[in-house]
């Protein structure tokens, strides 16, 4: 009997497959941005090898083997290339006060002498939390910050189209994040900006070398017709949305001339200095103030992840809407890496936590949005891959769970 062939979106594999370390499912994409939406696109996603371990699990088996007096050794190297003596800033830090951004900053400027610039895109709607820990990290921690408030209106917008054409509440915000870190550095002649965690680490094959600008496609363009925000064109964005292009232009990268002008390089910390979440955590607490979540985030079992935006929970809902991979499985595969927890009790974490629907502020966006919650539903059932996802008596169940 042949069995029946179910249309995977987005370019999935139509084979859904789990590692045999962690819980990850080759339905995770390997970037984390999205510039266009079709349903026949190709996604890059995660690698198995021929064992069943998924790239970021060989990954996290190189950390254990890498010589990291050696990457220290040539993270002082970078350092003393850049490093001024003027009292100008000689690097760039990007965040917004998590436990990441506070770690990177504190570290280059306490540890290794530098004199970093913090430069902050703002979540779209900051938990009280989250802003607390942003001004502690500024205030407590000792940091000169460029918070760029961009435009509102335009931002809300595209937020909704983002999630109308793409579910995908965070792609404008991921982008402007990314974007936003190589303009603020040219106009100011600052020569080096530092991401944190190496993305390489969840499997990413472009982030696997120290400098990351090789990938340019996050941090340029040469031609305006060729980017999408919230998998609009710019020119639909102008003609139909009545957007001025002049409103744009915070969301966009910079001139590809301009950037290779500069020699901007862009790095990663974590390439250099081994980079444990919870040790980063434990750091930030101690040295800004960080302070974790008063409560559980749902969807999830931990409290102090990506905490700052209130819309970050309906993410990873999403993400769980669309390749079958919520919350609780990003944390516990990155646990299991660091050996904090086994593989037993992540399949348990995941069962339990994933896929919680986050109804603690979903109303408010839905308001700040002007969106209708029934709205944001169908548009759920509109994006979930039927290779995924099989209805029974009027429930969506996954087809694929970790065991």
């Amino acid at each position: 009997m042949t069995k029946e062939r179910l249309e995977a979106y987005y370019g999935l594999p139509e084979e859904v497959k789990f590692c045999k370390r962690c819980v990850m499912s080759n339905q995770r994409p390997a970037s984390t941005v999205e510039f266009k939406h079709t349903k026949d696109s190709k996604k890059v996603t995660l690698n198995f090898d021929a064992e069943g371990i998924c790239d970021a699990c060989r990954n996290a088996e190189q950390k254990e083997k890498t010589d990291w007096q050696k990457r220290e050794d040539e993270l002082l190297k970078l350092l003393d290339k850049y490093r001024k003596n003027d009292g100008s800033y000689d690097c760039l830090v990007p965040g917004s006060g998590g436990k990441d951004s506070a770690y990177q900053s504190h570290v280059l400027k306490y540890k290794y002498g530098m004199n970093p610039l913090t430069v902050t895109w703002p979540p779209i709607l900051y938990t009280d939390y989250g802003y607390k820990n942003f001004r502690d990290w500024i205030d407590i921690g000792g940091f000169d910050n460029i918070s760029f408030n961009r435009n509102g209106k335009v931002m809300k917008l595209l937020t909704k189209l983002s999630i109308e054409n793409l579910l995908h509440p965070f792609q404008t915000f991921i982008l402007g994040q990314k974007n936003l870190a190589p303009k603020i550095a040219a106009k100011y002649d600052i020569p080096l900006i530092f991401y944190g965690e190496n993305e390489a680490e969840y499997g990413n094959p472009i982030a696997d070398n120290a400098n990351s600008l090789r990938d340019k496609s996050y941090y340029s363009f040469s031609h305006l017709d060729e980017i999408y925000l919230g998998g609009v064109s710019i020119s639909e964005l102008r003609e139909k949305y009545k957007v001025p292009l002049s409103d744009l232009m915070s969301f966009l990268p910079a001139d590809s001339q301009e950037l290779e002008r500069s020699k901007i390089e862009v790095h990663y910390l974590g390439y250099y200095l081994k980079w444990t979440p919870q040790e980063v955590y434990y750091y930030a607490v101690e040295n800004t103030g960080f302070k974790a979540r008063p409560f559980r985030t749902q969807g999830t079992y931990s409290k102090y992840n990506s905490i700052d935006d209130k819309i970050d929970d309906l993410h990873y809902y999403t993400t769980y809407i669309k390749f079958g991979i919520g919350r609780a499985t990003y944390d516990a595969s990155q646990e299991i890496r660091n050996m904090h927890i086994t593989r037993e009790e992540a399949v348990a974490l995941v069962k339990r936590f994933d896929g919680e629907f986050p109804d603690r502020y979903f109303n408010e966006i839905m308001d700040y949005l002007e969106m209708s919650p029934d709205h944001f539903h169908a548009l759920c059932d509109k994006f979930r891959s039927p290779h995924l996802w099989t209805k029974e008596s009027g429930t969506w169940k996954l087809r694929h769970t970790v065991e």
